[in-house]
This record gives C-alpha cells, sequence and structure tokens, in this order.
C-alpha cells in the first residue's frame, strides 16, 4: 500500500498506536521491531482489542483484510508522518541541544498556544518513533507544531529534520552529553547542528541566542535568524525574574541556567506576534513538572528535584545555582551521569571535586562512577547503591534543610522522596 491511499486510510482513523496496551477503538496498530520485541507478533492481540487496521511487516500474521502488509513498518511510519505534515502545510518549530530543551519546548507552547492552536512533542518522545507520532497527532486545526528532537550520534538530528522538515529552528545549547555516542564535545557539537545545517540548506529561519559564541560560530554567514530580544535577568535565587519590554516576569523556574530557556520563548513569541501581557502570564503559569528543578516542600525541608536526566554540563549548572541559594544547611545528593563512555571516570571526578569547592554542607554521590571517585572529604559521603544511600540517609539527620536530588535518569533518585 502505498503511502497516499494509507493516509486516507489514517484521516478516517487519526490515532496511531504502537503499544498494545494502549490501543484505543478503531485506531492504526503500528507493528515495530525492538532490540527485545517484534510488534507482529501483537498484531492479533491489537485488533482484537480495537485498532481498526494493523500495520505490519511479516507476511506470515496476516489473517485478513485488516492487516496492511508494508515493507517496513517503522520506514512506514515516518514516511506516513512527513506525507502528513506536508498535507496540512503548517508551520513546524524544531528545538533540539543538550540541556533544557524539554523545559524550553515546554515553554515556548504556553507561550505561542496564547495566539495559536499547537501542538508539541508530548514528554521527550523525541527519536525516530516519537517524532513522527508527534507530527500525527497534529490535524487541520493545528497552526503551529513545535517538534523536540533528541539525539545520542552523529546524522540523528540530520534523519529527524528529513521526517518533520521544519520551518523554524533553536539549539538551546551544546554541553557534555552523549558523549559515549558523540565522542567528543566536538562531537555534540556537530550533531546538534545538523539541525542548522538543514535549516541553512533550506533557507529557513534560525532562532539564535546572541551570548552563545558556539551556536554564533555555526552560523557564521547565515543572514536568515532572528537574535533574542532585549531580555534581562533580574534575579534567580530561586526563581528566576526576567525583564522584557518594561514587563517584569516572575517567573516558577529555579536557576539561571533557565533564563536562557526563558529568553527563547520569550523570542519565539515576540517573532510570531504574541502580546507581551500574554508572554508574561504564560511563563509566570508554567509549572515545571516530570522531575524537571521541581520545588517540593515536605515538613520542614525544601528540596529541588531535578532527577529527570544529567551530564556534567547540566550537573556544574544545578550545583552553580545550588551554590547561590540562601538557606541555613545545603545537602546535595548528586548520581551517577550515564552515557559518558570513556570520559566517565574524569567527568565524575571533576564533579565531585567541583561540589566539595562549593558552599553545601553534605553531599551524598551515588552510583558505581561516583563511588569510584578519588578523593576523602568529611562533608562527602560515597553510596555505590541507591540502598546505600537510604542507610547514609536514615543515620543522618536531614531535618530543616534545603536539598537538591541530580542524577541520570537511570538512577531514579525521585526514590530519595519516599526517604527523606
Amino acid at each position: 500500500m502505498n503511502i497516499k491511499v494509507l493516509h486516507k486510510l489514517f484521516l478516517k482513523h487519526p490515532t496511531v498506536c504502537t503499544d498494545t496496551r494502549k490501543i484505543t477503538k478503531d485506531c492504526l496498530f503500528f507493528a515495530l521491531k525492538g532490540d527485545n520485541f517484534n510488534g507482529n507478533t501483537f498484531a492479533k492481540d491489537a485488533l482484537t482489542s480495537g485498532a481498526k487496521y494493523a500495520i505490519v511487516d511479516e507476511k506470515e500474521v496476516i489473517l485478513d483484510d485488516n492487516y496492511i502488509l508494508v515493507e517496513d513498518a517503522l520506514k512506514t511510519l515516518q514516511e506516513l508522518a512527513t506525507y502528513h505534515r506536508n498535507y496540512l502545510d503548517l508551520k513546524i518549530i524544531a528545538l533540539t541541544g543538550s540541556n533544557g530543551k524539554t523545559t524550553t519546548k515546554e515553554l515556548i507552547n504556553f507561550v505561542l498556544k496564547k495566539k495559536y492552536h499547537t501542538v508539541a512533542t508530548i514528554g521527550n518522545l523525541n527519536n525516530h518513533i516519537g517524532v513522527p507520532l508527534t507530527l500525527l497527532s497534529m490535524d487541520y486545526t493545528t497552526e503551529i507544531g513545535i517538534v523536540e528532537m533528541g539525539a545520542n550520534h552523529l546524522k540523528e538530528i540530520e534523519f529527524l529534520c528529513t521526517i518533520a522538515q521544519p520551518d523554524y529552528g533553536y539549539i538551546t545549547n551544546f554541553g557534555k552529553a552523549h558523549l559515549e555516542g558523540f565522542g567528543s564535545i566536538e562531537g555534540v557539537i556537530e550533531g546538534k547542528s545538523e539541525l542548522y545545517n538543514y535549516l541553512k540548506d533550506n533557507g529557513k529561519l534560525i532562532f539564535a541566542n546572541p551570548n552563545d559564541s558556539t551556536q554564533l560560530k555555526q552560523l557564521e554567514g547565515y543572514n536568515n535568524t532572528y537574535t533574542f530580544c532585549n531580555i534581562d535577568l533580574v534575579k534567580s535565587n530561586p526563581f528566576v525574574v526576567a525583564k522584557y519590554d518594561n514587563t517584569l516576569i516572575t517567573s516558577q523556574l529555579i536557576g539561571a541556567y533557565n533564563f536562557n530557556n526563558i529568553s527563547a520563548a520569550i523570542t519565539i513569541g515576540k517573532y510570531f506576534e504574541v502580546p507581551t501581557n500574554e508572554i508574561k502570564d504564560a511563563l509566570e503559569n508554567y509549572t515545571p513538572e516530570n522531575n524537571r528543578s521541581q520545588i517540593i516542600n515536605k515538613d520542614s525541608t525544601q528540596i529541588i528535584l531535578d532527577a529527570y536526566n544529567a551530564n556534567p554540563t547540566s550537573m556544574k549548572a544545578a550545583l552553580d545555582n545550588f551554590n547561590q541559594i540562601d538557606a541555613k544547611h545545603k545537602t546535595a545528593i548528586l548520581g551517577d551521569m550515564f552515557e559518558l563512555g570513556k570520559d566517565a571516570e574524569i567527568e565524575h571526578q571533576h564533579i565531585a571535586n567541583y561540589s566539595n569547592n562549593l558552599n553545601i554542607d553534605e553531599i551524598f554521590l551515588v552510583g558505581e562512577n561516583f563511588y569510584n571517585t578519588k578523593f576523602k572529604s568529611p562533608k562527602v559521603i560515597l553510596c555505590k547503591t541507591f540502598d546505600d544511600l537510604k542507610t547514609e540517609i536514615g543515620s543522618s539527620k536531614l531535618e530543616s534543610i534545603t536539598v537538591l536530588i541530580k542524577g541520570s535518569r537511570g538512577m531514579a533518585l525521585e526514590r530519595v522522596l519516599e526517604i527523606l
């Protein structure tokens, strides 16, 4: 079945599912394959659960006309998403970066939906499957799509751009993330800049941060850019307050590192002619969630929960912000940073040393990488496992304090909330 015919079916049944546990009535089920599963074996279950059609790529599983055979189910999903994106002929903003892209995406969406009907990436569905699903969630009412793109190796952003075909783009920053896949910070810059390369090759608009020298270097000689508005950082202790167009914007985001994320949302809002008062209202009403820079109060303890993910760049930024916070007693609980490859040992040692020199009363370092750091300090407690951390916290009097919790997703440090 060609994409045009499949798209006509999709318009009649405009919901896509790839997981039989999430089947909705009359959806299209795409039988995707992974390292540990084969969606073709679940096609019958999907149809029994209410799916209208199952798009499969193994002839052996076909039982009736509700199965649609294609050469490659994943490739078909991606091609359908691109076809649908062009069918709708809407505006697509693409977003990538080492840190802050999900928060920035949410802020941009909050601002733009004050004036437009928008659809943005849900959560962090930002890969070769998530991007197509995001595009297919848009319909004729959508005016602007905001598509987050993640990557952990070269050519990934380039490929996602061929699927989403963005009209606008922004890179939050270039940091030490996914070094295992990119190989080095230079590899990160090259990989993330694949978004810029696509936009430049197609004459599209790039939103640029004039304070990011690496970003500006990547944009040398390209004139179709729109730089940040005149925005001032008023304070960030703990919440970021910014001034734009003689208007104070008091966000619910902590840390100076979120100032650029807020600035990007303001700038893109201005470009799309969202009134200043609406921008202010949107940014002041955005509340971080999903373990991203959340402020949680438990009895007399204030917790900064930033346990969604971590890399050396974001870890240092979180520590710098925590260092500046005015509190009687400060405790940092830091978990291992993943996907650093050959740089894991030196980067964990650097963060351990760095944190020890800050205005923090006690530091729990959790995970095998941190446990193997080579130094001793009276205020640093090394915990090889989460169970070790539970034991150490149980023997410490963590009351009337301010706590920073930061670590990679695989460490699941939000579990600390249960034991504080």
